[in-house]
């Protein structure tokens, strides 16, 4: 049995942050029953067509859901919700700014009759507030949060190169659901959880804004290296290829020059002998640390890395990742159907094997409008009525 079995969640869902939240969800059990545009359906379905014809968005984040196609705005739309939603656990929509409450979807409007529903909205800035109304995207929350302020090379600032901000609160959305179903079970009541995607990425930026408080300098965009500890971050080998490698303390630096440049008089050199000298005299610390790479390929490298025990990685790319050999000796990836066929999906972190996790098929648009419709009491007459009207 899993965590959720039992559970239902009703999503009126876009994008990634909801629809990261509810597949983990999903992912421990519960039905998830995703509420689609007729037609288009979720718009992350378009973003591109890497996978097979299908988007390398959608397959992510919506593996073990039901598709009904509903057009919420439609006269018929709200017996159909009022049927969904007497049966869900939660409820969890990031439609646009003051959508769901247009739609009676609020948990004020909702909890007299739905007293154990949980509703959970996810926004870009919150339900309140002088942002209230903006529209919120990834890049957008990253510049407005400040995370592009420490971000980058130090002439130009970088995006994450995932959607950082969306996964941030798809997460927090996500630990609020479960915290709030073990609340449930105390007092028989349901909540409203409101996550926003700034404070969620305020939240992740708790260490910048402390090293930066009272005024002070923040972090410097460094690139790939670390702000303020050196060595720390990427370095070329003579092969071509990038090692990155990481020192935490004085008594991995001494190891650093003995076991892995050779140099152990340099363990000594006053320009080096603490973390702040060897950040404030990092070019020159660079140079010899090339230098003595240029002669050894990136593997030569990291093995007298691990040897004396710094901590290192390769610089993978995406086709790395998906031959990773620890991923493959632990077995990590699973197969899910989809409209395409079989797709490889890696096991959510925390999930011991197979057995322990929900991962069902990525759903067509609509797949399971007929079913579901037929569950909740519509004759097959009414069915059709709904087609033709354009409800579904």
């Amino acid at each position: 049995m899993l965590p959720l079995n039992g559970m239902t969640v009703v999503t009126l869902e876009q994008a990634i942050a909801a629809p990261f939240c509810t597949r983990q969800l999903a992912d421990l059990g519960a039905r998830v029953i995703k509420i689609e545009r007729p037609g288009s359906g979720d718009f992350a379905r378009g973003y591109d067509e890497r996978v097979r014809g299908l988007s390398s968005h959608f397959v992510w984040t919506n593996r073990s859901k039901e598709s009904l196609t509903l057009d919420v705005k439609h006269a018929l739309a709200a017996d159909i919700l009022e049927r969904l939603l007497a049966r869900a656990d939660v409820l969890v929509q990031n439609l646009a700014p003051g959508a769901a409450d247009r739609l009676g979807l609020s948990f004020e409007a909702l909890h007299e009759r739905f007293p154990r529903l949980i509703v959970c909205n996810i926004s870009g800035y919150g339900n309140q507030g002088p942002y209230r109304d903006k529209k919120a995207y990834d890049l957008l929350i990253q510049s407005e949060s400040g995370f592009l302020s420490v971000t980058g090379s130090r002439d130009e600032p970088a995006k994450a190169g995932c959607s950082i901000a969306d996964i941030a609160a798809g997460m927090y959305a996500y630990s609020n659901i479960l915290a709030a179903l073990l609340q449930r079970g105390q007092t028989g009541e349901g909540r409203r959880i409101d996550v926003s995607m700034l404070e969620s990425m305020v939240e992740w930026m708790g260490y910048p804004m402390y090293y930066g408080f009272d005024g002070a300098s923040p972090p410097q965009r460094n690139g790939a290296s670390h702000a303020t500890i050196y060595p720390y971050g990427p370095f070329a080998a003579g092969d071509g290829k990038t090692v990155m490698l990481g020192l935490q303390n004085e008594r991995e630096w001494r190891v650093f020059c003995e076991q892995v440049l050779q140099q152990p008089a340099l363990a000594d050199d006053e320009r080096f002998s603490s973390n702040s000298r060897r950040s404030a005299s990092s070019e020159a610390l660079r140079t010899i640390i090339l230098s003595c790479f240029e002669s050894l390929t990136a593997d030569e490298v990291v093995t007298r890395l691990d040897a004396a025990r710094i901590a290192n990685s390769h610089l993978n790319t995406m086709a790395d990742v998906w031959q990773h050999p620890q991923l493959q000796a632990r077995q990590r990836w699973v197969s899910v159907p989809s409209p395409v066929g079989q797709l490889p999906a890696l096991l959510p972190p925390g999930i011991d094997g197979a057995a322990d996790v929900r991962m069902d098929a990525i759903p067509a648009l609509g797949e399971h409008t007929q079913a579901i419709l037929a569950e909740f009491g519509f004759t097959s007459d009414a069915i059709a009525h709904l087609r033709t009207g354009g409800a579904v």
